[in-house]
C-alpha cells in the first residue's frame, strides 16, 4: 500500500509504499522511486509513454538534433516514449521507424518494427521504412541488467557498438547518432571510432536521467561519411 506525506499546507511530499508479503525489495524502492518521480507524473500528464521522453527532448534542446522533414531511426524503442518524441518533431514532412525486440503499441507518425536491428532482413525493412539516408540515429537500449556494474556497461558498450555499425550504413553525410553508454572506462574503442567518423562527439547525461543511475549518451554530429 503506498501512502503520501503532506505538508500543513496539503502540497505532497513524499509517497511511501508499506512492504508487502510477497514482494521483494527491490520491487517496493521501484515502486517508491516511480511514485516519487516528478518525470513519470509529467510524462503521465503529457501523455509520454515514458518519462525517458524528456531525456530525449533535453539532449535535443543542448545539441539540437531533431529538425522538422528529418529521417530518424530508434533503435530499442519500445515502450515508444523516444519515437513519440521524435514524431512531434519531424511532422508529416520527416520518417521515425522504431525498432525493437519488443512489442510496440502503434504510435502516430511513426513505422514501428518488430525484431532484432542485426538481422539483415530487419535492416532491409529499415530502410524501406525509412525511404531514405537517415538524419539521426538513436540508440536508448541497455541489456537486461545482471547486477554486476562492469558486465553492465560492457553489455551496454557492445550493444551501443552494434548500433554505430548500423549508423554507418543509414546515415547521410552530416548525420548524428546517439546512444546510450554507462559511465566507465570500457568505451574507448567506441568513442575513438566516433571520433574518427564524426566531426564532434560528446558526453551528456540529461537531468531526467536518474541521479543514481549510471547511465550516460555518447551525441556525434557531422557524420563524415563511409563504413
Amino acid at each position: 500500500m503506498a501512502r503520501s506525506t503532506k505538508s500543513g499546507g496539503g502540497r505532497q511530499l513524499t509517497v511511501r509504499v508499506k512492504s508487502a508479503h510477497r514482494r521483494k525489495p527491490s520491487s517496493t524502492e521501484w515502486l517508491t522511486r516511480q511514485l516519487n518521480d516528478p518525470y513519470v507524473a509529467e510524462a503521465k500528464r503529457q501523455g509520454y509513454r515514458s518519462r525517458a521522453a524528456f531525456k530525449l527532448e533535453q539532449l535535443d534542446r543542448r545539441f539540437h538534433l531533431l529538425a522538422r522533414g528529418a529521417r530518424i531511426v530508434d533503435l530499442g524503442c519500445a515502450p515508444g516514449g523516444w519515437s513519440q518524441v521524435a514524431a512531434e518533431h519531424v511532422g508529416l514532412s520527416g520518417a521515425v521507424v522504431g525498432v525493437d525486440l519488443s512489442e510496440t503499441e502503434p504510435l502516430p507518425g511513426a513505422a514501428l518494427i518488430r525484431g532484432d536491428f542485426r538481422d539483415a532482413a530487419v535492416v532491409a525493412e529499415i530502410r524501406g521504412a525509412l525511404g531514405g539516408s537517415a538524419d539521426l540515429v538513436l540508440s536508448d537500449m541497455a541489456a537486461p541488467a545482471t547486477g554486476h556494474a562492469a558486465t553492465d556497461h560492457l553489455r551496454v558498450v557492445a550493444l551501443a557498438e552494434d548500433a554505430f555499425a548500423l549508423a554507418q550504413t543509414l546515415l547521410r553525410p552530416g548525420g548524428a547518432f546517439v546512444a546510450k553508454v554507462f559511465q566507465g572506462g570500457a568505451e574507448g574503442d567506441l568513442l575513438a571510432a566516433l571520433k574518427k567518423h564524426f566531426a564532434e562527439v560528446r558526453h551528456a547525461k540529461p537531468a531526467a536521467s536518474r541521479a543514481e543511475s549510471a547511465e550516460t549518451y555518447v551525441v556525434a554530429k557531422g557524420f563524415r561519411g563511409g563504413a
